[in-house]
């Protein structure tokens, strides 16, 4: 009897992890830009937990902003050192308007990102971060 309490106890844990998913635009008021610190924000956003949503918001390439993108790195020598020969393109420098573009934390894995812009220029000077979303029992 005990066995089947700690099943339902589990199962009605992980529902809970399920509906308190949030959905967070990183960089909060500074969307997806250069020249913003993206570790220390994800520092003070965390924890964060499987199937929490990511938006990256930014502006459409104009003369007063420049094109960035988004790109997920495959490990972490790819994200510590801005290597995006293995990266996958999520979104282009125009997805990023109106909306945002939205990355689900689906997986208990970590999620490198980064923008590729610039020759990895804007990677480089901290335009990149990475998330390890938790089960909602875990913690």
């Amino acid at each position: 009897m005990k066995i089947a309490q700690a099943f339902v106890l589990l199962v009605a844990a992980s529902l809970i992890g399920v509906s308190q998913a949030k959905t967070v635009v990183v960089g909060g008021n500074e969307k997806w830009r250069s020249g913003f610190n993206y570790t220390e924000w994800a520092f003070q956003n965390n924890p964060f937990y499987i199937n929490d949503k990511l938006v990256f918001k930014y502006d459409p390439p104009s003369e007063s902003s420049p094109a960035v993108d988004l790109f997920w790195l495959p490990d972490l020598y790819s994200y510590m050192t801005c290597d995006f020969s293995r990266a996958k393109l999520l979104a282009d420098p125009t997805q990023g308007s109106g909306e945002g573009f939205t990355v689900a934390l689906n997986q208990w894995r970590p999620y490198y990102f980064a923008s590729g812009q610039g020759n990895s220029v804007y990677c480089k000077n901290g335009m990149k971060f990475f998330a390890v979303p938790w089960p909602q029992w875990f913690i």
